[in-house]
């Protein structure tokens, strides 16, 4: 489980690094390559990708190469991976937003990771620490979709956090 987060990372960052190089070329694909989860191919992801909005707080969708993925922002800023391994038990933070519980994965520099907890398969959404979005927000509403797309809930945290609002 633990290589996954590492790869959704790299993949976050390598992305972000290839499109601030290649957003001053004319003509230039706006398609965002990343890799797919071990279980992207469940039709269950295939729901999800195809209710994604077309644009989160004021960041615009971006096609990408990959299935089960959805990716939002120029320079990107949020990317959705859909089959990625469901989480047991953690004593990591829990936040209940759009119908989801959300884990929170240790905190980065660059990048914050949410992954939904009791949902098979599980979601993981890598949010840039950069710009102004609000976390909450981001997560409000693709926490929709996923409890619309997705079969209901197998488990919920025993302890959710408190969703503190963007200052």
């Amino acid at each position: 489980m633990r290589a996954h987060y590492g790869a959704a990372r790299r993949a976050l960052i390598a992305a972000v690094a290839v499109l601030s190089l290649s957003g001053s070329l004319a003509g230039c694909s706006n398609t965002v390559a990343l890799t797919p989860a071990k279980n992207a191919n469940s039709p269950d992801c295939a729901r999800v990708t195809v209710s994604l909005p077309d644009s989160i707080e004021n960041e615009d969708r971006r096609w990408t190469d990959a299935q089960g993925t959805g990716a939002w922002g120029n320079p990107l800023s949020i990317i959705l991976s859909c089959g990625v391994e469901a989480p047991g038990p953690a004593a990591l933070p829990c936040f209940y937003l759009g119908g989801t519980d959300w884990l929170a994965l240790p905190h980065e520099d660059d990048l914050q990771r949410m992954i939904t907890f009791g949902r098979d398969p599980a979601v993981e959404v890598a949010i840039a620490r950069t710009g102004d979005l609000d976390f909450a927000s981001v997560l409000e509403r693709l926490g929709g979709v996923i409890d619309t797309a997705l079969p209901g809930a197998s488990a919920a945290c025993t302890d959710r956090a408190e969703v503190l609002e963007s200052p």
